[in-house]
């Protein structure tokens, strides 16, 4: 991957100056110059004087802080468009209220060939149950409707949708009057999604790049496949993302790989790796991620997508034609086949080989000891999301219901990771959460399993230089000379330094701990708003009136 957004502008050597810049080459930093794309230098107020006369710009940061951009580890990128954009039932309260959106939202879009929405969870709603295909075709007017889960691993339609897709009711996955799962909701995901128009897609896809840019996103992650979108919508956001300032986009593609032709066409889609949501399992909150033991609120063990045989022959592939490889895997059951696996390729290859490729697994919940320790053995990257905790965590919350307390209790174990040594890179998986990287680090300091909690400092480096070593650059995401200017300017409150101590919020705004500050994190406090998002050197977003 090169270090270049499109269309490419003239280099300004600039200098920021007047503010507190993130970086751990100096912790009382307060100024910066960018050269060329890269971090030229970091420094203190005075010796920024003797740069000013010979650059092309001077900033006033005006006392705001400069941190490294984010880098958001998991999206989906033309998906959180189109919720940014048209129907979005995530802040439904109510299936009664769910029902009136998509009404609204089909009388306002009459010519629309498909109705697209995203978001419904019915474990928030006092009904505890999705609509109802009756329900669905009422409030639609009997339009073609698809209406994925909050997790996008089920999908409730209309009638008139499943006309469009013949033998649909043959499919695995089927259900007569309940939300579709397996080759049933991928048949008519494809459905729903051929009907999109080109320009339809890249409205979605800017929209959502543009919101990333406003958040201080500088890098995405594109996690595609066959099971989630379409090859053209892949190339067509890869396109898009070469073509207009915008934050990075990185792609990858979920897709088995059983030899070297098949490693090349995945490179010629432009992806950097047959990772992503290669799905080993399902969701939680459709009963389809895999478990060792049933749920505690439904019969069975959930869906296992590829087993250890197979992780095994798609690592030692990957592995053998240098490319990365990668999986999702959220239930105890699916991550013990993708360790096991792994370790059967590297008995193969070799471990030196299987470490040195990088392979990653996204979401990585239902952990275990021994699952852990084999992350650690075998160099992988924990791509996890944060806000998957802050909205279905605790002793009341989804995953409680679908596994019980005491289950529930050991996911997500992101301090337990990190003392294993265990590589994390954050993100959103937006839309499933939305894309928000300071609520991404609080819900990892807050998390609602105590144990479980990371140190703001640890959270804001898997948010940042995590992205960046997940898909094997260790020079990126971090302000010191020679990285990338990938930056962003935040307006915020006093900075803090987290106490080295178990207690979460007790924090520190002592200079002299030689640690560059934070902003406060603690539940409640305002977050920073972003004023500008820098990606190699040009901007890609500045906060208007400012």
């Amino acid at each position: 991957m090169t270090d270049s957004t499109a269309p490419q502008a003239e280099h300004r050597t600039v200098l920021l100056r007047g503010g507190e810049v993130h970086s751990p080459a100096d912790p009382f930093a307060t100024a910066m110059v960018v050269e060329r794309g890269h971090i030229a230098w970091v420094g203190s107020e005075g010796a920024a004087d003797a740069f000013a006369a010979g650059v092309d710009e001077v900033v006033d940061l005006e006392g705001a802080l400069v941190t490294p951009a984010f880098a958001d580890a998991h999206v989906h990128t033309t998906a959180t468009g189109f919720a940014l954009t048209g129907l979005d039932l995530s802040g439904a309260r109510t299936l009664v209220e769910a029902l009136g959106l998509v009404r609204e939202h089909s009388a306002a879009h009459a010519a629309d060939k498909v109705l697209l929405g995203h978001g419904w969870d019915a474990t928030r709603w006092p009904e505890q149950r999705p609509p109802s295909r009756a329900e669905l075709d009422r409030a639609a007017g009997g339009r073609p409707l698809y209406l994925p889960r909050i997790d996008v691993h089920s999908a409730v339609v209309t009638t008139a949708l499943l006309d469009l897709v013949p033998g649909v009711t043959d499919l695995a996955g089927y259900h007569p009057d309940g939300p579709l799962t397996a080759a049933a909701h991928h048949a008519v995901r494809a459905a729903a999604h051929a009907a999109i128009t080109p320009a339809q897609r890249a409205a979605a896809q800017r929209a959502a790049l543009a919101r990333a840019a406003s958040l201080g996103i500088g890098t995405v992650h594109e996690c595609a496949g066959p099971d989630i979108s379409d090859e053209d919508d892949f190339t067509s956001l890869l396109e898009l993302a070469k073509a207009e300032p915008g934050p990075r986009v990185v792609g990858y593609w979920a897709e088995q790989v059983a030899s070297a032709k098949d490693a090349q066409r995945i490179r010629e889609l432009g992806a950097v790796g047959a990772a992503g949501d290669l799905f080993v399992d399902g969701s939680l909150g459709s009963h389809t991620a895999h478990l060792h033991s049933p749920y505690a609120d439904a019969p069975h063990t959930g869906a296992a997508h590829l087993d250890t045989a197979a992780v095994a022959a798609h690592v030692a592939a990957c592995t053998e034609a240098g490319l990365q490889a990668g999986f999702h895997a959220i239930g105890d059951a699916a991550l013990t086949a993708v360790t096991e696996g792994i370790r059967a390729a590297a008995d193969t290859l070799g471990l030196a080989r299987v470490r040195a490729a990088r392979h990653r697994v996204e979401h990585a919940e239902m952990l275990t000891p021994e699952t852990i320790a084999a992350f650690a053995e075998f160099g992988l990257t924990a791509s996890v999301q944060p806000a998957f905790d802050a909205a279905w965590g605790g002793s009341e919350g989804m995953y409680a219901q679908r596994l019980g307390a005491e289950r529930a209790r050991t996911l997500n174990p992101y301090a337990a990771l990190l003392r294993a040594g265990v590589p994390l890179a954050f993100g959103s998986d937006s839309p499933v959460t939305p894309l928000d990287p300071w609520g991404t680090l609080r819900a990892a300091a807050f998390h609602r399993t105590p144990e479980h909690r990371i140190s703001a400092r640890a959270a804001f480096t898997a948010h940042t230089r995590g992205g960046w070593r997940a898909i094997g650059r260790d020079d990126a995401g971090v302000l010191v000379p020679g990285a990338p200017a990938d930056y962003a300017v935040w307006r915020t409150e006093e900075l803090v330094v987290q106490a080295p101590d178990d207690r979460v919020a007790r924090w520190s705004t002592d200079p002299r701990s030689g640690t560059p500050g934070l902003p406060d994190l603690t539940p409640g406090a305002e977050l920073p708003r972003c004023l500008r998002t820098v990606v190699f050197g040009q901007t890609v977003y500045e906060r208007p009136n400012e």
